[in-house]
């Protein structure tokens, strides 16, 4: 066997249906849309959430709240998560790119450390943003912290 005697399995490959192609054909006449109405006509396109009168569940729905443009997400990143790749890596800095690799982070995320856990080694830190508490237990284990 070989390339040029392939071919597929019986009856798993079928043309298409010409529509709108003659009486003789069986899909001739209104060619499958039936009759009148906006889709027997050509050019329709029904617009996204439309429900053929219906008052649209979008509209149904009562609004509320609103979105700040202005605001910035941050990941969360827990001190025994730094501790535990700064162990792991034999790392003295751990910075954005360092939890990037480590798949930590997506690319464009920002990361905030927080003090979930406990740093036992001398580390400096980088990262966009730090919670008090995290700051205060990375410099008690005689570590730098870097906002980038």
């Amino acid at each position: 066997m070989d390339l040029s005697n392939l071919k597929p399995a019986t009856g798993s490959a079928t043309r298409a249906t010409r529509i709108g192609r003659g009486p003789g054909s069986g899909k001739g006449g209104t060619s499958t849309r039936g009759h009148k109405g906006a889709k027997s006509r050509s050019g329709y396109s029904r617009k996204i959430g439309f429900e053929g009168g219906q008052m649209p569940l979008q509209r149904r729905l009562p609004k509320f709240g609103f979105k700040n443009i202005n605001r910035v997400a941050y990941k969360a990143i827990n001190l025994n998560l730094i501790a535990a790749l700064a162990e792991a890596q034999q790392l003295q800095t751990v910075g954005i790119e360092d939890l990037r690799k480590a798949g930590f982070l997506r690319r464009g995320q920002l990361a905030k450390v927080l003090a979930g856990g406990a740093v036992t080694t001398a580390l400096t830190v980088e990262a966009n943003a730090f919670s008090e508490a995290a700051k205060a237990a990375i410099e008690a284990a005689g570590g730098q912290v870097k906002t980038v």
